[in-house]
This record gives C-alpha cells, sequence and structure tokens, in this order.
C-alpha cells in the first residue's frame, strides 16, 4: 500500500477504528466468563456485549492494542511504515512522524509489533534443505560487565550469539549471475550461548524433522541429527562459503547493514524483536501490499507479551 492510498482508505481515526473492528470480526470474540462465542456490538461504549451472559469485551482487549491508549490511527501508520520499505523505521523517526511529545510509548508499539511478527513466524516450520550458522551482532555492554577488559572473539561482552537458520535449494538451471542456490524462508533466534544443549532444542522446536540440514563441523551441531532426515557437516573453507553456505551469510551481512544504518545502541534483550522484522518482511518479500493487511490480522489475532517481558526482566535485574 502507497502513501497515497493509505491516506484515502484511512483519513482519520474513525477509519481506522472500523479497520481494526473490520478485523476483529473476522476472527470473532469469545466471552471469557462464559466461552460464548454470540455477541452484540455496543457502538457508544466501542465494546461486544456477549448475548450470554451480558459481559463486554472491549475492542482493544485480546490483540496487540490492549493496555494501551495510542490512538488506532498511530497502529496503522506504525504497520504502513513498517512494510511498505524493504528496510526499517527508527523509533525516534516514527515519534517525529506522529508528533508524539514522549519517545516511550512509540518505542513499545514498534517493539509489540515486532513481537507480533516473531510469533506469526513462529507458527511455521522450516522445511527442505536448510543452511545453519551461528552470527555475532554488535550490542551494548551489559551494565554489570561495564568498565571490565573488553575481550575478542567470540567470547566478546559486546556481542551477541545469534542462530540463523535459512531455507535453500540448490537451482537446476541457475542463470548467469545467479547464485546457485534458490532461497526459502528465514528465521534468526537469539541465544545465549553455542553449546550443544541450547541449540539442538531450537532446531527441534523451528526445523521439521524431515529436514536435510548442512552446517559446519562445529561441535555444537553434533545432536542435530537425532531431530532432522539428514545432517550434513563439513569443514568449510572460507572461499566455500558461496556455494555451500551462501543464502545464511548474506542474511546475516544484510541483517548487520540494516541494524547499522538505523538502530543504534541495541541492548542483547531486544535485539530478538529487529530480528524479528527483519525476518518477517524477508519471508514476505513477494506479497508488496498484501504485507499491510497481513500485519493488521496478525496484530489483531495476537496479543503481545512485550509488558510482562520487560516486567520480568525489571525483576530479575
Amino acid at each position: 500500500m502507497n502513501l497515497l492510498k493509505f491516506i484515502q482508505e484511512f483519513p482519520d481515526e474513525s477509519a481506522c477504528r472500523l479497520k481494526f473492528k473490520q478485523e476483529r470480526d473476522k476472527i470473532g470474540i469469545t466471552c471469557k466468563r462464559c466461552n460464548c462465542q454470540d455477541h452484540y456490538w455496543l457502538e457508544n461504549k466501542s465494546s461486544y456485549e456477549c448475548k450470554k451472559c451480558h459481559s463486554r469485551t472491549s475492542l482493544r482487549s485480546g490483540t496487540v492494542l490492549q493496555n494501551t491508549k495510542l490512538p488506532y490511527r498511530y497502529w496503522l501508520i506504525a504497520i504502513h511504515l513498517l512494510t511498505s520499505t524493504k528496510k526499517s523505521f527508527s523509533t525516534e523517526e516514527l515519534r517525529l512522524q506522529l508528533g508524539h511529545k514522549r519517545y516511550q510509548p512509540i518505542w513499545e508499539m514498534v517493539c509489540k509489533l515486532r513481537d507480533v511478527m516473531g510469533k506469526r513466524d513462529d507458527q511455521y516450520d522450516l522445511s527442505g534443505q536448510i543452511e545453519l550458522d551461528d552470527a555475532f551482532f554488535t550490542t551494548e555492554i551489559p551494565d554489570s560487565q561495564k568498565g571490565e577488559p573488553l575481550k575478542r572473539g567470540r567470547g566478546s561482552q559486546n556481542k551477541t550469539k545469534v542462530l540463523v537458520m535459512c531455507e535453500s535449494r540448490f537451482e537446476d538451471t541457475p542463470r548467469k549471475g545467479q547464485r546457485p542456490k534458490r532461497v526459502g524462508y528465514l528465521k534468526m533466534k537469539v541465544i545465549s550461548d553455542l553449546k550443544a544443549d541450547t541449540i539442538t532444542p531450537i532446531v527441534k522446536e523451528q526445523v521439521d524433522e524431515n529436514s536435510e540440514l548442512l552446517t559446519d563441523d562445529s561441535t555444537s551441531y553434533v545432536d542435530l541429527k537425532q531431530h532432522v532426515q539428514s545432517h550434513i557437516s563439513k569443514a568449510i573453507e572460507p572461499e566455500e562459503l558461496e556455494t555451500v553456505l551462501p543464502w545464511v551469510h548474506v542474511a546475516i551481512a544484510n541483517a548487520k547493514r540494516l541494524l547499522l544504518d538505523i538502530h543504534h545502541k541495541l541492548k542483547t534483550e531486544y535485539l530478538q524483536y529487529y530480528l524479528n522484522e527483519f525476518c518477517y518482511k524477508f519471508n514476505r518479500r513477494f506479497f508488496r501490499e498484501k504485507q499491510f493487511d497481513r500485519l493488521v490480522f496478525a496484530a489483531v489475532s495476537y496479543q503481545s507479551d512485550f509488558r510482562t517481558k520487560i516486567y520480568n526482566r525489571t525483576l530479575c535485574g
């Protein structure tokens, strides 16, 4: 959806509110008290009323908009900006475009949308031939480790470990100038360490058991063969990356460039949200204008647990 079409379809708050109601009606309402699915719509209360027990459910309840007072138009504008460009928007830029005074509510809104993107992608398993490797993204040094000498390599305090999985298959007759493999869907998951006990459960959850995995010969992947149909592990020289693991490294490079260009001073605990957005848009790169409606539907379908995550991190220090 281009900018002119968006302005025509959603000129004011009431039009945006109607869009959310239409998507909510498609999904249906289930009463939290009696599980009844028949409801009246109360226009003056902006709520649904159960026909059986007469309890009410607000339009925002049970969606990503729950517990927020930001206008519906803010949400649709944010969804439009996030899905209409290949790259992304910083929270500060979005705040300026919306003309909002405070940074925190806009940041939470965008993080909730990115959380929903991740939940949507988690519904699908990777299948077929899959490239798998780890990556290190630059993030802020945790407060508990500030002041310590900066380590080098994999143990550096300003590097966050990410597991990258990407579907790819060899082309029978690749065109001139094209890579020998064609890319499919992509997933990136922030991990605490590179131990086999950490990586194996993630692969088991995100990858179809009938898949074929291709990795390097790292000891972190020794248990993966028990959970997939085939696991090919080999020592890969740097000059072989273009043919053996081409797309997983292209995805890593593009994600790093995106974060470097737009987002700054990322904290480890929030990196997953930005990777969710990158993977969501990469996996829907051919959807074009449909991306907007897909994300609106996802926002109405899935309630973000962003607030719960922030609360738990606060308790844990």
